[in-house]
Parts: C-alpha cells; sequence; structure tokens
C-alpha cells in the first residue's frame, strides 16, 4: 500500500483492541494498513447502500447485500447487452433481472457502484476470467488424465 497523508486518529479502546487483534491474526497488515481499508469500505458502504465487501477465491470484492458479487452483475449486464444491442437501458436491466433472479434493484446498484469504480471491477473481472480459465484447463488436464 502506497503510504499516505499521516493522520492522528483516536479510537475508542474497544475498537482499538480489536483493530490491534485483526492486525496480529492477519501478517503483513499493520494497524494503518487495516485502518485505511475498512475506512475506505465503511464510506464506500455509505456512498453505496446495498454494497458491502467479502473475502473470496479471488481477493476481496464489493457484493451486494443478498446477492451476487458486483462484477458477476457487471458482467452478466455487458452480456445482456453484447446479446441485445437493441434494449434501452431500463430493458437490459430487466433482462438481466430477469435471467439471474437479483432484483431490478440490486442490479442498479451494482451498475451505480461500478459506475464510481469502474477500473477496479474491471480489473476484478479480469482477474476472475483468469481464475476460471486456469480452472479450466487444470480440470481438463484432469480429464484427459483419468480418460480411457
Amino acid at each position: 500500500m502506497s503510504s499516505g497523508t499521516p493522520r492522528s486518529i483516536r479510537f475508542e479502546q474497544r475498537v482499538s483492541e480489536r483493530l490491534a487483534s485483526y492486525v496480529a491474526s492477519h501478517p503483513g497488515w499493520s494497524g494503518s494498513s487495516a485502518a485505511n481499508r475498512f475506512i475506505d469500505e465503511a464510506l464506500r458502504m455509505e456512498d453505496h447502500p446495498g454494497v458491502l465487501f467479502r473475502d473470496g477465491p479471488t481477493g476481496r470484492r464489493a457484493v451486494l447485500i443478498g446477492g451476487p458479487d458486483v462484477r458477476e452483475v457487471i458482467r452478466t449486464v455487458r452480456s445482456a447487452r453484447g446479446a441485445e444491442p437493441e434494449l434501452d437501458a431500463e430493458e437490459i436491466v430487466a433482462l438481466v433481472s430477469t435471467n439471474t433472479g437479483v432484483p431490478r434493484r440490486l442490479v442498479e446498484i451494482a451498475i451505480r457502484y461500478w459506475a464510481a469504480y469502474p477500473d477496479e471491477i474491471d480489473s476484478w473481472i479480469a482477474d476472475t476470467d483468469s481464475f476460471e480459465e486456469h480452472q479450466l484447463q487444470a480440470w481438463q488436464r484432469r480429464q484427459e488424465l483419468l480418460a480411457r
């Protein structure tokens, strides 16, 4: 993480203890890096109600409360746009909602979050695509090895 603007913050005792415990159980993290991450995520959640953050196999990512990852919705929106270029924005949202079962409200939240952080979401999508391709290739090699 790059160095930022120094700032003195006073945490309540229980918050400070929880932060110290988190850092102790996560090698490579400092109090500053953990506090920076959690404050950034809290501010993003404040700006984008319905979004929270979760760890997973491809790293920490934005997810929709009660729904999928933001990147999964954006991948689906792009796929729908590619398959149905004549549809307007509302029709694309409706199509994605109908085909995925993700409520329109959550699809719209994902789109707004992507609009605020396109490079981040696009990078997560590229990482996910790479991860999935790697997993598929490993599965194919296993099938070839075990084939009769």
